[in-house]
């Protein structure tokens, strides 16, 4: 009598199992990466965005040029909202900080419960007027 009748069955249906769980990081794993590349690109645009809004009154009169902190905000909220993301904008000195999340529904991982990838990136510009050598 044979006792391992059905063992190769399983043992296929288990390695099949975990080629697709492999094939799956690899394809989720590059929407992953793309996620990422999208959210910092929009968060560097964004920033740049808000980072060149000078306050004028201050530049014509004092001879500094800052930003104008509300202008930055908008303008940084507006760049996300037509690129058709959300996120946090904080400004310290002269500089503009962004954070966006963006997420991607899965292809293969979903399988096993996973239905998205989320990818978050942050991103600083600052204003500078001039050159500047030596400083980073």
């Amino acid at each position: 009598m044979n006792t391992e009748r059905g063992s190769v069955t399983v043992f296929t249906a288990v390695i099949a199992f975990v080629l697709l769980l492999c094939a799956g990081l690899m394809v989720d794993g590059g929407a992953k990466i793309q996620a990422y590349r999208e959210a910092y690109a929009v968060a560097e645009e964004a920033a740049r965005a808000g980072a060149g809004q000078m306050n004028i009154s201050h530049a014509y009169t004092n001879g500094r040029f800052e930003i104008d902190t509300n202008q930055a905000l908008t303008a940084a909220r507006s760049y996300l909202s037509t690129a058709g993301h959300t996120g946090t904008i904080s400004t310290s000195g002269n500089q503009v900080r962004v954070t966006v999340t963006v997420s991607r529904p899965t292809t293969l991982i979903s399988l096993i419960g996973i239905g998205t990838v989320s990818a978050t990136a942050t991103a600083t510009a600052r204003m500078f007027h001039g050159i500047e050598q030596g400083q980073s």
